[in-house]
Order: structure tokens, then C-alpha cells, then sequence
């Protein structure tokens, strides 16, 4: 993958330093659950890309104290820094493009907090368990930079086109949110909740397309070949529901599923990356 250190860093927040020991009760609920709870916990997390730690919150957050920053770690971690925001500007400046083009709608840039461990955020808890996510209320995505080796080493997708990917798929969800798309489908789950899976898997799929939307710029641009699409191809495949579901319980319930199955995932992936349209990126018209 094509991409150039030096950007500008207006949109990342860097969170590295703050230390996660000050919230209250050991960190993410730890008092209460144990270290047993914490590992059971974290993997239910994954399997339902659902921050559960947050159900073990209670009480005020101690007061935090920001760790001693660890210069080592920040310099080994600085080109992945540099190319998380490459890919960020990168990202964003598609969209200032193509949304007034395509939607009639400007684009405004969502921030990215890189933090270690835990942090807050304005959807509840942010943690390295529950992996990366976009939070809707302070239009942020939240990532740990130790997901990305779990993407690599335990999900086996490795590449900066993988990495690329799921910076892009959370910014697919902050497009979700201008459209007002993010919205609508939580007013619908939460009038039906019968239906707040399936609903789920169609807005995580969106944003895969939209994800794919972004990769046919970059392609367009010749900043990837082949085997960068290869590399994001896995990459959404290795965190469809039921590859997740059988890594973690041997079993597959579709019934479950809330971001949709790998096949779907790199298919609708596949789509945006085609077509470079929103307008093919219609998840919800789909049976």
C-alpha cells in the first residue's frame, strides 16, 4: 500500500499516555468480575461487538492519574502511528469529496483516539477487549493499537490494507451518522426489538460497502494493487460472526449474528470497492 508519513494530525487524538489504573474498582469492572470475569467477559465482547464491560460499571470513576509516558513504547509505535494517520487524512479527504458528489450532503471529519487499555469515551467505556468502534454520541472512533496485532497474529490478516480497512469501515459508520442512517436504524431496533439484530448486521455491512467505497478511490489512485484488496478481502472475513463465533465456542448462531457473516462481509466490501457508489451500498433494500 501506497501512503506517505506527515500528514496533518488535527484529527487524532492521542490518548497513549493517560493510564487506564485510576478507574474505579480496578479498571473496567475488574473489582467486581475477577480475572477469570475479565477474560469471559471480553470474549462475549468480541463475539457480540458489544462494549459489555459497561454492564459491570457502577459508581463515580476514581480520580484518574495519567501514567508516566513510556518514550520507548511511543517511538517503537510511532510508524504505525504515522500511517494510522495517513490513512485517516486519507480517508476523510475521499469523503469531502465524495459525499457532496453523491449524497448532497457535506462532510464533517470524525476524530480518532488512540489509547492503551481503557478510556473513556461518550458511548461508555472504551476498551482493548471489545476491539475498535466508532461512538455516534461524540463522533469518534476509538482504537487500541494492540487490536491490530490481534489482527494480524490471532485473525490472521495481516497487512496494511487490513489495517486500512477497518480504519475505513469505523469512518463508514461516522458517514452513517451525517446521513442519518444511524439514527433511523436505532429507532428501529428500539421499536423492534425483535428485529435489532438483523438491523445491526445491515448497518455493519453498510459500512463494510462504504469502507470498499473509499478502497475504490485508493485504487483509482494507484495507491494499492491486488494484493492490498487480498489483504482487506481477509481482513473482513476474519471478523465475520461466525469465524469469530467458532473461535471463541466451537459453535455458529446465525440467529446472533449483529455485523454479518464473513462470506457477507467481504462481498458487500467487494461491492463498494467495484462500484466506488453509495447508491450500491443500499444494505437495507437487500433480502
Amino acid at each position: 500500500m501506497r501512503w506517505t508519513p506527515g500528514g496533518s494530525t488535527s484529527d487524532i487524538e492521542d490518548r497513549r499516555d493517560e493510564g487506564g489504573g485510576g478507574w474505579g474498582g480496578g479498571g473496567f469492572g475488574a473489582g467486581r468480575l475477577g480475572c477469570g470475569g475479565i477474560i469471559i467477559v471480553g470474549i462475549l465482547s468480541l463475539i457480540f461487538h458489544q462494549n459489555l464491560f459497561t454492564l459491570f460499571e457502577g459508581g463515580t470513576p476514581a480520580q484518574q492519574t495519567p501514567a508516566a509516558p513510556d518514550r520507548e513504547r511511543d517511538a517503537r509505535e510511532q510508524p504505525e502511528v504515522d500511517f494510522i494517520t495517513a490513512v485517516l487524512n486519507d480517508v476523510q479527504d475521499t469523503w469531502d469529496a465524495k459525499l457532496p458528489q453523491q449524497s448532497n450532503r457535506s462532510y464533517r471529519h470524525a476524530k480518532l483516539v488512540l489509547f492503551r487499555d481503557v478510556t473513556r469515551s461518550g458511548c461508555g467505556l472504551a476498551q482493548q477487549q471489545v476491539g475498535p468502534f466508532y461512538c455516534p454520541v461524540d463522533e469518534k472512533v476509538y482504537l487500541d493499537l494492540g487490536f491490530f496485532d490481534e489482527l494480524r497474529n490471532r485473525f490472521g490478516a495481516p497487512g496494511q490494507f487490513a489495517q486500512a480497512y477497518v480504519i475505513a469501515h469505523e469512518i463508514g459508520h461516522h458517514v452513517q451518522k451525517i446521513l442519518g442512517i444511524e439514527s433511523q436504524v436505532r429507532q428501529l431496533q428500539q421499536a423492534r426489538p425483535d428485529a435489532a439484530n438483523p438491523l445491526s448486521v445491515r448497518l455493519e455491512l453498510q459500512a463494510d460497502c462504504f469502507a470498499g467505497v473509499w478502497g475504490n478511490s485508493s485504487a483509482q489512485r494507484k495507491n494499492i494493487d491486488e494484493s492490498d484488496v487480498q489483504s482487506g478481502l481477509n481482513a473482513a472475513a476474519a471478523v465475520g460472526d461466525d469465524r469469530l463465533q467458532r473461535m471463541a465456542t466451537g459453535r455458529v448462531s446465525p440467529e446472533s449474528f449483529t455485523h454479518g457473516s464473513s462470506a457477507q462481509r467481504t462481498s458487500w466490501f467487494t461491492r463498494g470497492l467495484e462500484t466506488g457508489r453509495l447508491s450500491a451500498c443500499d444494505t437495507f433494500q437487500t433480502h
